[in-house]
């Protein structure tokens, strides 16, 4: 079901913005209505891994007690003396 939405918006944004619907045929309102879902959508965070992430993955065992965050900061401190 379709609903009125008043927006306030700068004058010359409402102008380009209808100058590009046209150029698109497409209206105004589906134009905003499209940007709006697209921000709005549930986005899924799976990403694609790569074969080659795929192929490296279980290389390397680390202890259960390993602390990549310490590790580092004395690789710093290490590094800047």
């Amino acid at each position: 079901m379709d609903k009125k939405l008043t927006l306030s918006l700068d004058k010359s944004i409402i102008e380009r913005a209808k100058s590009y619907a046209k150029e698109n045929n497409i209206s105004l309102s589906k134009l905003i209505e499209s940007y709006l879902s697209s921000l709005t959508k549930p986005s899924s965070k799976k990403e694609e891994i790569s074969p080659l992430v795929k192929s490296l993955s279980g290389v390397i065992n680390l202890d259960q007690d390993f602390d990549e965050q310490n590790d580092y900061t004395d690789y710093l401190i290490e590094k800047y003396k």
